[in-house]
């Protein structure tokens, strides 16, 4: 990630990233990953040097309940409290009045406010096989109390109940959940929140804990008409958690060869199709960015193709995914402390193989090829210089002014390569810019590309409940790349850093093969192309919320399924 744009408006060196988890991949100590581990200090046969990379196999399970809340044996009964014009309002379930007459009127007098996140534990309530009643709130109303609160507002308060709620081995929701909109809502937000990565902790008790893993949603609904949201919902949260899974992995760890197995353990079981280039295969191909960005670490670079291809796809997609497993900057080396996160900088390769396993799960009708670039920049005596110029694949050539605006050069590759196959679109995610960050935040990502395919993501986002903003590239960001000896340097003007890598990544989308010859707007004669930067909402540095942990967040895997879903109806 280009550490230099932030430093640029100010903001010294911060800069942070990251990704998540699903089925279970392990590089045992004897496999080839493992051999590189360095020394950590726990001396030989250290269970740290025999974890791998972990994509963990946990999954709670989610299921949906018709029976009166007193009826339910859980270890917590969650009930929601809003937070009214006039004070807390308990939300209603059906299921729930008993529990909730006896604290309707207290609120108050118990602390509820109905802020979000806000959660209070009430032991010993009479009447009830739960151990504890909890009081979970969920933000402020907008309307009335059964129809008042957005799902993305119960998908939180659900998230946020299980995540504080660790410790219980089964948690019952008694949120709004009259609609199936409602009740997979609760269902999603639920297995988002239920998620922790204690694998590199020192204690094996402190390794062995889980979050909760038995989860029911109390609606009056038939399962007939719950159990496919409730299954999708499951599906989308194991996503994102085996990208909070890869992105929280240390550096020592994850790397371009051990990511690459982790992929591919990932998907035993699933009919995905993976094809994984080695240094020597790049090489021969001419993977320029690649080979140029990876040449100073040992750990040489690789990409990796995987594939989920239906039968009769309705549209083909192909999605690229920056993969740098950790970011030193390279020559143009980061302060020290503007490397501690950057093991985060692979959540973009990290969310786009999540994506293309949870498309082959949900048997979506859409052919989905993703693209992972995957280098570790560092210096060296190998190592790419400034001035530099490295060729493409596909054969344009690059200035490298800056070792660490890297990830647009490992993107170039993967963008010429995905393009090849004549996709219906392409679509980039990368941790990009730390100008990204300064224009929109830690939890905003933005969108730009073609205007017709940018509007589909941010719709698509909007419906899964992230943030996603829509950014243009104007059309004089590409003359500050200009240079004297190559087709392109890699670093632009400083204003406006986020559009203008766009603008760069845009030079190296490839024509379609049917383009009109006398096409006038550039726009029509490529294949349709997105980039998202996700530098800012990829890793929540500061306290948990809601659904979200703190680490890797998995931002943007959600929106990416509901997009490709959009297509298949």
């Amino acid at each position: 990630m280009d550490v230099q744009q932030i430093e640029l408006f100010g903001i010294g060196h911060r800069l942070r990233l990251l990704p998540c988890g699903v089925v279970c991949s392990v590089l045992s100590g004897n496999s080839g990953p493992a051999q590189h581990i360095p020394d950590n200090g726990d001396g030989p046969g250290s269970f740290v040097d025999s974890i791998g990379v972990v994509i963990s196999d946990f999954a709670p399970t989610v299921t949906t309940v018709s029976s009166a809340v007193e009826k339910v044996d859980a270890d917590a009964l969650v009930i929601g409290v809003a937070k009214g014009p006039d004070g807390p309002v308990l939300l209603p379930n059906p299921l729930a009045e008993k529990a909730a007459k006896g604290v309707s009127d207290s609120l108050k007098a118990l602390g509820a406010s109905g802020a979000a996140d806000q959660l209070l534990r009430l032991p010993g309530v009479d009447g009830f096989k739960s151990e504890t009643l909890v009081l979970i709130g969920v933000g402020p109303m907008t309307g009335e109390p059964d129809g008042g609160l957005s799902t993305e507002a119960l998908r939180r308060a659900a998230g946020s109940a299980v995540r504080q709620l660790s410790s219980a081995g089964s948690v019952a929701l008694a949120l709004p959940a009259a609609t199936v909109e409602q009740v997979a809502a609760v269902a999603e937000g639920a297995a988002l929140g239920a998620y922790s990565f204690p694998h590199f902790k020192g204690s094996e008790s402190a390794r062995s804990k889980t979050p909760v893993a038995e989860i029911a949603v109390l609606t009056e609904l038939k399962d007939k008409h719950t159990k496919p949201a409730v299954a999708r919902a499951s599906v989308v949260a194991a996503a994102v958690r085996a990208t909070r899974d890869l992105v929280n992995t240390p550096p020592s760890h994850l790397y371009p060869e051990s990511f690459a197995e982790a992929v591919k353990g990932h998907a035993q079981g699933s009919k995905l199709k993976i094809k994984v280039w080695d240094h020597k295969e790049l090489d021969k191909g001419g993977f320029g960015g690649l080979l140029g960005v990876g040449g100073g670490s040992s750990r040489k670079p690789r990409l990796v193709r995987v594939e989920h291809s239906p039968a009769k796809p309705v549209a083909h997609i192909a999605l690229v995914g920056k993969g740098i497993t950790f970011d030193s900057g390279g020559l143009s080396l980061k302060p020290a402390n503007a490397m501690t996160t950057m093991k985060l900088d692979m959540a973009g390769a990290a969310t786009v193989a999540a994506v293309v396993k949870a498309a082959a799960d949900l048997d979506l009708p859409v052919r989905v090829t993703g693209w992972l670039c995957l280098a570790e920049n560092m210096p060296s005596s190998t190592a790419q210089r400034p001035e530099d110029v490295i060729t493409i694949y596909g054969g344009k050539t690059v200035e490298v002014l800056n070792t660490d605006a890297e990830g647009r050069l490992v993107l170039a590759d993967g963008i010429v390569a995905a393009g090849e196959e004549n996709p219906d679109a392409i679509i980039d995610i990368a941790t990009l810019t730390g100008a990204q960050m300064i224009a929109l935040g830690n939890r905003t990502a933005g969108v730009m590309g073609n205007e017709d395919l940018r509007e589909d993501l941010v719709e698509a986002s909007q419906d899964a409940g992230e943030s996603h903003w829509a950014m243009p590239i104007p059309e004089e960001a590409i003359s500050g790349f200009e240079s004297a000896v190559a087709d392109l340097t890699n670093t632009g003007a400083r204003e406006g850093g986020m559009l203008n890598a766009a603008a760069f990544l845009r030079e190296f989308v490839p024509e379609k093969p049917d383009a009109p010859k006398d096409a006038l707007d550039p726009e029509q004669k490529r294949i349709p192309w997105a980039h998202i930067d996700i530098a800012g909402p990829s890793f929540n540095e500061k306290g948990p919320y809601g659904y979200m942990p703190k680490g890797g967040t998995g931002v943007s895997v959600r929106t990416l399924i509901t997009y490709l879903e959009g297509l298949a109806r």
